[in-house]
């Protein structure tokens, strides 16, 4: 079997078939670099066998709910912050450009945000920024985060001590969320999550208080998570019994997180606006390299079993990606 592991970076394609994940971090309104500090999602599929970068992950017992597929891979770089700053995660579908869709306009949903000390331990997700539906009709991914471009904001906890820490950010789709997964696997809520390496400096001394579990904090049984979104979109609605509100899963957010978010000037973007095209897939845990001169001219060059290895001690992030 080819080895595969460990990766420096998980490739992409730009392709159509891609879904949303974050493509670029900015820090009080100054991007860090495409790409930069994020754990990004595998490539699920070469083009010619429709698939597609980041497959929704559905399957809520799946370690992939954490970072997800191949979420434990870390990038090779960190984005230095400090408690106050203003996160802006940038996501996006094809490209990092205004003109981008930055998800599909049927995948209503709500977008979370959650910290963890890096790397994370049972109950250590901690959220700190939510949004679901806010108004008839009007729902986090696809009123507010991709009305605004992608950009979906949360600020570092005031006096958080210094240290390693992920940010988990996800945004779910619920077009097909009116069945749960483990009754449907074809159907189901769709989720996004994606993972950003961040070190807090400073010498404040405000520790988080014990969170969730990724997998773990969600359950079929949610209401927020068995949900027909139609309900809240479509007029006249398409059931008698149709429930309008929303109840976004997972805990509360953290009392010491910051109340009010709000959006920031930003600076330019640092970096490549497409993705580097694709050279690894992974479909089933199996993680295929291959060349290509076009997307139907594909040389595989091996493939091997990848299983996610979560260290227990913080690890340095190699920037050669050795």
């Amino acid at each position: 079997m080819y080895s595969l592991i460990p990766f420096a970076v998980i490739l992409f394609s730009s392709s159509a078939f891609s879904h949303t994940f974050i493509w670029g971090v900015f820090v009080n309104g100054v991007d860090q670099g495409t790409f930069r500090g994020i754990r990004l999602p595998a490539y699920n599929g070469a083009p010619n066998a429709g698939g597609y970068a980041n497959s929704p992950v559905k399957n809520l017992t799946s370690i992939d709910m954490r970072c997800n597929v191949m979420g434990d891979i870390q990038a090779p770089d960190t984005i230095k912050v400090a408690p106050g700053d203003n996160l802006t995660f940038d996501w996006h579908h094809n490209s990092r450009t205004l003109t981008d869709d930055v998800i599909a306009s049927s995948h209503h949903g709500p977008a979370m945000i959650y910290i963890s000390p890096d790397p994370p331990t049972e109950n250590s997700f901690v959220k700190i920024w939510e949004e679901g539906l806010y108004s008839f009709g009007n729902w986090a991914t696809t009123e507010d985060i991709a009305k605004n471009g992608g950009h979906m904001n949360v600020r570092v906890p005031a006096g958080l001590k210094a240290g390693y820490y992920l940010i988990r950010a996800e945004m779910v789709g619920l077009h097909e969320a009116n069945v749960a997964y483990d009754l449907n696997p074809v159907r189901g809520a769709q989720f996004y999550p994606d993972c950003v390496q961040i070190e807090v400096g400073g010498d404040g001394t405000v520790e988080l208080p014990s969170g969730v579990s990724f997998p773990g904090a969600y359950s079929y049984e949610d209401p927020g998570i068995v949900y027909d979104v139609y309900c809240s979109t479509a007029t006249p609605k398409p059931t008698t019994t149709c429930t309008t509100t929303y109840q976004i899963p997972g805990p509360t957010v953290w009392s010491g997180a910051w109340s009010t978010t709000t959006s920031i000037s930003l600076s330019s973007i640092a970096g490549p606006t497409t993705a580097t095209p694709w050279s690894t897939w992974i479909q089933k845990s199996i993680v295929t390299s291959a060349e290509y001169s076009t997307a139907t001219d594909i040389t595989v060059l091996g493939s091997s079993l990848y299983q996610a290895k979560w260290s227990s001690t913080y690890q340095t992030p190699d920037p050669t990606g050795s």
